[in-house]
């Protein structure tokens, strides 16, 4: 057993030798006569700006009661997203939430608004518009899309 051991560790060890002559062996570092000579950089122009990878756009919105919705006051915003990337997102209602003007954030009230947006997988350069409902009478003032539900969050200010 001890024996496995040993030999586990040098082969972890990658067989270092405290051999002397082993180092006389390694040729010699060999320092630079001179300094090499670094070309100057052509002045660069701005870089384009990148894309974000989600975009996502809101708007005030009517809230329209779909025939499940429960009773009470609502409040919806208008939501584009747009993928921009090079692979699939997923878009879902529960990815949203809604910060209001005083600071309050909203869920997603499923089946509340008849302009629901929908759950949709979409492919690079595709885009989604629907509504997000938070339950209450309040003033949007922001709308938070999560990739996901753990993913990257784009926020949006509400026009």
């Amino acid at each position: 057993m001890l024996v496995l051991i040993g030999i586990a560790g040098a082969v972890v060890g990658g067989g270092a030798s405290t051999d002397p002559s082993t180092e006389a062996a390694k040729p010699p570092a060999v320092a630079p006569s001179e300094p090499a000579q670094v070309p100057e950089a052509a002045p660069s122009s701005p870089a384009p700006e990148k894309k974000a990878a989600v975009t996502v756009v809101a708007k005030k919105a009517a809230y329209k009661k779909s025939i499940i919705a429960p009773d009470g006051d609502y409040t919806s915003v208008s939501v584009t997203v747009t993928n921009n990337s090079s692979k699939p997102i997923g878009v879902n209602p529960l990815y949203f939430t809604i910060t209001d003007t005083s600071g309050g954030k909203h869920v997603a009230e499923l089946a509340a608004d008849e302009d629901q947006i929908a759950t949709v997988e979409l492919a690079p350069g595709e885009n989604v518009t629907g509504t997000v409902t938070g339950k209450g009478a309040f003033t949007p003032k922001t709308v938070t899309y999560t990739d996901g539900l753990i993913g990257k969050s784009v926020r949006a200010d509400v026009s």
